[in-house]
């Protein structure tokens, strides 16, 4: 099975693919090559452009107190795990600490090394980080596998807070919601969605990959609609006409 998301609004877009890069440079940092660290800085490069935003930080602080203050009514609840409850409360006072401690912007102390700003200003331009015009980024690529990670260990803690913060912010969003099966009449699926008193933030598609169809979705503040079509990359894409069974999640 795969999850297909989309969401509602621009901050969990922006979450989301913080959430892809993220996980991307965290893979490449535990390999060895050199190719794959070279890949893990322009990464952390792609990471600086979003997480260093200044209305950003303030946003996910937004977002860590909205959703501790929505959490703590529910202290004294029978119904609810009071241990499981004050965990996730816990992990809320955490990531609030840790990144409203983080000085600026996230990964700002990272522009005061010119050795690596040096890097980013070349990386930009294509095959712009040749030995010819950054050699002493090219001895590097060449020094062992754990010197390099050593290196990239504390420029990955420079942006780990909004990592943190990120995580856990997307985690009880894909909570809050409950899978439905719902089927895809010739391909094409429409929904309309109550949105009070708590708007939706995302919307989740799990479906079969045997099924070799793809969700193309589209949302606003009233209606869900997804277009499922053939996956092939050498022709062009066309609606199934087939009927898609699917599950489908609306998450607060």
């Amino acid at each position: 099975m795969v999850f297909y998301e989309h969401p509602f609004n621009e901050r969990i877009r922006t979450y989301l693919r913080l959430e892809h890069l993220y996980a991307r440079m965290n893979a490449l940092v535990s390999r060895e090559t050199p190719i794959d660290h070279h890949y893990a800085i322009s990464t952390l490069f792609e990471i600086m452009d979003i997480a260093g935003r200044a209305e950003l930080k303030t946003d996910v602080l937004k977002d860590l107190d909205k959703q501790k203050n929505a959490l703590l009514p529910y202290r004294g609840n029978p119904a609810i795990d009071e241990a499981t409850l004050n965990h996730v409360i816990g992990e809320l006072d955490q990531a609030f600490a840790a990144l409203s401690q983080t000085p600026g912007r996230v990964g700002g102390t990272l522009g005061e090394n010119d050795w690596l700003m040096s890097v980013r200003s070349r990386a930009s331009i294509p095959g712009g980080t040749c030995s010819f015009d950054l050699p002493a980024y090219y001895a590097w690529q060449h020094l062992p596998s754990s010197a390099r990670q050593e290196d990239l260990k504390p420029w990955l803690e420079a942006v780990q807070p909004m990592h943190t913060a990120v995580l856990l912010l997307m985690r009880l969003v894909r909570d809050s919601g409950s899978a439905q099966k719902m089927v895809a009449t010739a391909g094409h699926f429409q929904q309309y969605v109550q949105q009070q008193p708590k708007p939706y933030q995302l919307v989740r598609v799990q479906l079969d990959e045997g099924l070799g169809v793809v969700p193309e979705m589209s949302v606003n503040r009233l209606l869900v609609t997804a277009r499922f079509v053939k996956f092939s990359v050498m022709e062009r894409a066309l609606q199934t006409s087939n009927d898609v069974s699917f599950e489908l999640t609306l998450c607060q």
